[in-house]
């Protein structure tokens, strides 16, 4: 059974993989292939209920970061079993619907790759059994419902409606991670299991206010309660099925659920209490009122989205256990007939042209199929007998009446629950009546007509849901309410009777109120004013751009202020910080270093620190004489690695050469966009100043290098050396850090060198004279310079791939293998020029960073399915004929990413240096190429 949770957790990964891998199969296809991630995902949940049903919670945990307190630990209980048939059985019927919905011109692979992206997101988050792990899926759910909302680029609604629905769920989430932080140093622990038990010592901690308020917020902006709600109406420009799948079951869901997962952690006090279900009944009634007046069906929709999330919200502030019950309830309930309410609305679009109810009405008459199923479930979101949201509407009612705290406090939430209730019954009755009776349609570039066939199968399913719960909660709904909200209660389970009738009391009135008096708020404001006419402002949206635009503008000073171009300050900057924090811990705490007597040099260790001194002395002396200061830098980067050389240290000489090498080519190739002129002479003051600054550098930097070198031998430094061999199966110590001790460090570090390349990238691929494409045309004759370095690509091709695999048990490794392939490459580029190399080479650096990376993820993640922490090492002795015994440790395989990642981020951004020239004319600036303008000795361009 174990493996079962991965599998599940996998699915909708490996089937967006699989999508996006096949870009020019046919829609049916791509859909097909999606739907296999919610189809076989039900399925392990399927095998998996009976244990759930019987109360108890499957798990698997690999250890991931032990030493953070992050393990890679999933555990399914009611809470998470409910949630997850949501995500993936709401899912399957959006991939059916979005088969139907998409036009022709939308790319249905990519819509349905984010779509999976967010499904695997989601899952990931309900079955998190470790808060660190859960933070990691919230986030996805942020970027990928970004990626979802932002689908039709092109138009800037939905651009604008991305970008503030990831501004404000991502500030949340930075919010929520500081409060899981606390909540961890609280409790001593992130596994769910051990906070979930820890409730009063998490609410006796002085510590709670502000783990409470910081996880309120992360929850609040991501379930769209107030002041936060802005954000929810943008999103509808998103396609149909996205708000359908996001804003019915999934992400404004994320906020309530862990409201509910934290639930035996958090609440249990009045200030969790008050805040929460203040809040909550804010924002149930703020969104019921504005939905009210809107003309766009999907805004209505969001509004009473807004309502509904505080109304659960609402629930789980009042803490009762009967409270709690109903708010999950209400979340079943909700999912099913507002999923079928946009996907209705989604097929008016499709069919008429317009969501704008001032243009439709009398479409019971041309779509009278899709007519009832709307009308069925706006009935439901009404709260009407018969339906399931009746059911929890009385619950909300109820609770609402016994309410905790002060009376004013119970008379409040009352009042506020049967405005609710008027509010909700008179936008049900705008969205039924002006939409599929009165007159109309007007003004439509089509006639209407019913929707394809299968295009109506998933609000037909929700539907019937709708009224199988309603008519028959015992029997339906019943067993995973129960198990849903004993996952959070425990030992506090309430009984309780689902059915439809409860005789006649006070909840039962306040629905008959409800209705009555939604119904005359509706026609009363149709007989007041005309709700076609009026025009609804955006506050939120107002404020939101105000804020942006004061960042913006503080951003832009401060940019003035520190990077106005010239380097020197910036150097300056970066220089002062540096000096600034290395220096605080030594003032904070001055302690007189313990530095052992220096051991005596031999002659040829003062021969390079004479050289080294005199080529530092010698750049001081020459820098207007721009290649020969390059030069003795050059030279002073030798020295340094001679000297590593003499201490013993071959992979750190061997990389630091390379690294001289590179970085030789790129101020060479960067001299070329220098002025002819240097600028004027500093003044005398400044460059006493600089020299002071760089004097206190060298000599801090200096002190802590001699302090690191005569650590006594019983440090860290001898522990890796003990461990290297047996754990790691690698005698090269220096590779065995970098790809298994410290390889998630590693890791950390190709991904930031590999995002520098590609910003280099973006920042100079506007600057290419030559489009981004293999130049056509035969090979060019070359002078002997450029022979020569043909000649040595073979060669030292070779020669990297002899370092890449001995790099595990001698000097070697990944990186040094990577900037050796580089070096005769770059040295092409700058005899030969970009046209001639690219005409021949045409390699994808791009591509080559990006499976480096995705290399190096797959095989540290291989490791976990050992159940072993990301990155361990493995070994295996192959034993093959002629050759005999061949080592191998699993390590190579993060190397190789390594390898690429250097090898390709190093590329792209020097071979973008060689290419950059100044546009002079307007074909430059257009990047047009003229193929018979090309030299016949270079290629480059004349």
């Amino acid at each position: 059974m174990l493996p079962s949770l991965p599998l599940l957790l996998a699915l909708p990964f490996l089937m967006a993989v699989a999508v996006a891998a096949f870009p020019r199969s046919s829609r049916s296809t791509a859909a097909w292939l999606a739907a296999l991630a919610p189809l076989g995902g039900l399925a392990i949940l399927a095998w998996l209920t009976p244990s759930v049903l019987d109360g108890q919670v499957v798990r698997t945990m690999v250890p991931w970061l032990p030493q953070i307190g992050l393990d890679f630990t999933l555990r399914l209980d009611g809470l998470a079993w409910m949630f997850a048939g949501l995500v993936l059985g709401i899912g399957a019927l959006v991939v059916l619907y979005a088969r139907y919905y998409l036009s022709s011109q939308d790319n249905a692979h990519r819509f349905y790759t984010y779509l999976l992206l967010f499904m695997g997101a989601m899952l990931g988050m309900v079955l998190s059994g470790n808060l660190l792990l859960l933070m990691v899926f919230w986030e996805m759910t942020s970027i990928s419902s970004f990626l979802l909302i932002g689908f039709w680029s092109h138009r800037q609604d939905a651009r604008e409606g991305a970008r503030m629905a990831l501004v404000i769920t991502g500030g949340g989430g930075l919010a929520l991670l500081a409060g899981v932080l606390l909540i961890g140093r609280i409790v001593g622990s992130f596994d769910l299991d051990v906070v979930l038990a820890a409730g009063e010592q998490i609410r006796a901690s002085a510590l709670y206010p502000y783990a409470l308020f910081l996880v309120l917020a992360g929850i609040f902006t991501k379930s769209a309660q107030f002041p936060f709600h802005f954000w929810l109406p943008h999103a509808m420009a998103a396609p149909t099925p996205v708000s359908a799948y996001l804003h019915s079951a999934t992400m404004v869901k994320a906020g309530v659920f862990l409201l509910a997962r934290l639930h035996p952690a958090l609440a249990g006090s009045d200030l969790f209490f008050y805040t929460v279900s203040g809040i909550g009944a804010i924002t149930l009634l703020i969104g019921a009122w504005n939905a009210i007046f809107q003309h766009d069906l999907k805004g209505l929709l969001a509004y009473s989205t807004i309502s509904h999330l505080g109304l659960i919200t609402l629930l789980f502030g009042l803490s009762t256990p009967m409270a709690v019950v109903a708010g999950v309830f209400h979340i079943l309930n909700h999912a099913t007939f507002k999923a079928s309410l946009f996907m209705a609305a989604g097929i008016i679009d499709h069919e008429t042209g317009t969501r704008d109810m001032r243009k439709l009405g009398g479409l019971r008459r041309l779509m009278p199929f899709t007519s009832a199923l709307a009308i069925i479930a706006s009935l439901a979101m009404a709260g009407i007998p018969l339906l399931n949201g009746f059911l929890s509407k009385e619950m909300l009612f109820a609770e609402a009446l016994s309410a905790g705290g002060t009376d004013t406090m119970r008379t409040a939430v009352s009042i506020a629950a049967l405005l609710a209730g008027v509010f909700g019954v008179a936008y049900s009755l705008r969205f039924v009546h002006d939409t599929f009776f009165g007159k109309g349609p007007h003004g439509l570039d089509r006639v209407p007509h019913e929707p394809p066939r299968w295009m109506k199968v998933p609000v037909e399913i929700l539907v019937v849901i709708c009224v199988a719960v309603g008519i028959a909660p015992a029997l339906t709904v019943a067993p995973i309410l129960h198990a849903a909200a004993a996952s959070i209660l425990g030992s506090a389970m309430p009984e309780y009777n689902l059915s439809i009738w409860h005789g006649f009391n006070l909840p039962l009135a306040m629905s008959a109120a409800g209705v009555v008096g939604g119904v005359a708020l509706y026609y009363g404001l149709r007989k007041l004013i005309d709700l076609h006419a009026v025009t609804n402002t955006t506050p939120g949206r107002n404020a939101f751009h105000h804020q942006l635009d004061l960042l913006s503008a503080g951003a832009q000073r401060l940019t003035a202020g520190i990077a106005n171009g010239s380097l020197q300050r910036m150097l300056l900057g970066l220089v002062l910080v540096a000096i600034v924090m290395a220096a605080a811990p030594y003032i904070a705490n001055p302690a007189s270093p313990n530095w052992t007597k220096p051991q005596p040099i031999p002659l040829l260790g003062w021969a390079l620190w004479l050289v080294m001194m005199s080529c530092a002395v010698a750049t001081l002396r020459m820098y207007k004489q721009r290649l020969l200061a390059v030069l003795l830098v050059g030279g002073v980067g030798l020295m340094v690695a001679l000297t590593f050389v003499f201490l013993s240290a071959p992979d750190l000489a061997l990389t630091q050469l390379l690294v001289e090498m590179v970085t030789l080519v790129l101020m060479l190739l960067g001299m070329n966009y220098l002025p002819a002129q240097s600028g004027p002479e500093r003044p005398r003051w400044r460059k006493r100043r600089d020299a002071l600054i760089a004097i206190v550098a060298g000599a801090g930097l200096g002190a802590l290098a001699y302090s690191a070198m005569t650590l006594p031998p019983n440090t860290m430094a001898g522990e890796l050396l003990a461990r290297a061999l047996p754990e790691a199966y690698g005698q090269n110590v220096v590779n065995v850090i970098l790809v298994d001790f410290r390889g998630f460090d590693t890791f950390g570090e190709i991904t930031v060198f590999g995002i520098a390349a590609l910003v280099v990238h973006a920042l100079l691929r506007r600057t290419r004279m030559a489009p981004e494409r293999i130049m056509p045309g035969p090979p060019i004759k070359l002078p002997v310079p450029a022979d020569l370095a043909q000649i040595m690509f073979p060669l030292t091709l070779t020669v990297s791939i002899f370092l890449f695999l001995r790099g595990h048990n001698a000097p070697g490794g990944g990186f040094i293998a990577g900037l050796v392939l580089a070096v005769p490459l770059l040295i092409q580029y700058v005899i030969q020029g970009t046209a001639s190399v690219e005409s021949r080479f045409g390699f994808d650096y791009i591509r080559c960073i990006g499976t480096g990376l995705l290399i190096a993820i797959l095989s540290g993640g291989a490791s976990m399915l050992f159940g072993v922490p990301f990155l361990t090492s493995g070994h295996l002795d192959l034993h093959l004929p002629l050759i005999g015994e061949v080592p191998l440790a699993s390590a190579i395989g993060f190397d190789i990413g390594v390898y690429l990642v250097v090898f390709g981020g190093a590329m792209l951004m020097l071979s973008m240096m060689a290419t950059v020239k100044p546009s002079r004319t307007r074909t430059a600036r257009k990047g047009e190429i003229d193929l018979q303008r090309r030299s016949a000795r270079t290629g480059e361009m004349h």
